[in-house]
């Protein structure tokens, strides 16, 4: 599943805010500095879709706040399942 992320950084914790039509707003606690928002978005939506870490890759926007995200691991419906509990 691919899905648009917009990173928050710096935040206290690291959680889902909610989403913007289809993109997903998600805060992160790591600064945007040297790769570590960006691992810390992997690490965290790995935890949220309960796949592997390495079935979570950033396809696009590495550099960005708002990112292109590929999740695999999972079926497409209940990754699609998990989705629908964002607000």
């Amino acid at each position: 599943m691919i899905i648009r992320v917009r990173v928050i950084p710096n935040a206290v914790r690291s959680e889902v805010v909610g989403r913007i039509g289809s993109t997903v707003r998600v805060k992160v606690a790591a600064p945007a500095i040297d790769g570590k928002a960006n691992a810390e978005l992997t690490n965290f939506l790995a935890e949220f879709f309960e796949v592997k870490n390495r079935s979570v890759k950033i396809v696009r926007g590495e550099k960005g706040k708002e990112k292109t995200v590929e999740i695999s691991g999972r079926t497409e419906e209940e990754l699609e399942d998990v989705m629908e509990t964002i607000p």
